[in-house]
C-alpha cells in the first residue's frame, strides 16, 4: 500500500452563508464520510483542519502574512490515507464534502524524503 495526501481546499466561505448550524451539520458530514472509509485504507489521522491564519517563508527570507491571500480558493485542511493506487485514493475522494460547497480535493502521492 502507499499513502497519499488528501488535500481539501474552499472556496471563501461569507459568515452569514454559514451561520454555526450550517457549521455543525457541515462538520457532521466530514466525520461520517471519514468514518466511512473501509477498514483497509487505514487512514493516518481523522482528518487536520487548517487555520485561517499563517504565514509564507520565501526564499528570500521575506515572511508574509499567509496563506496565499490573493487566492479566491482556500487550503483547509488534509488527510492522509493509505491504498493501492491513485485511482483507488481518487475514489474515495469523490465523497468529499468539501466539493458540495464548490471546493476540490487534490490527491497527491506521499513518500518520505530520504539521503
Amino acid at each position: 500500500m502507499k499513502e497519499f495526501v488528501l488535500l481539501f481546499r474552499r472556496p471563501e466561505l461569507k459568515s452569514p452563508d454559514f451561520d454555526s448550524e450550517k457549521i455543525k451539520a457541515y462538520r457532521k458530514k466530514w466525520n461520517d464520510w471519514l468514518s466511512g472509509f473501509p477498514e483497509e485504507v487505514k487512514l493516518s489521522s481523522t482528518g487536520f483542519g487548517l487555520s485561517e491564519e499563517g504565514k509564507v517563508l520565501k526564499p528570500s527570507g521575506v515572511i508574509t502574512d499567509g496563506p496565499f491571500v490573493e487566492l479566491k480558493e482556500k487550503l483547509g485542511g488534509l488527510a492522509i490515507i493509505k491504498v493501492d493506487n491513485l485511482d483507488e485514493a481518487t475514489t474515495l475522494a469523490h465523497g468529499c464534502p468539501v466539493l458540495e460547497i464548490g471546493g476540490s480535493v487534490e490527491i497527491r502521492e506521499a513518500f518520505l524524503i530520504k539521503e
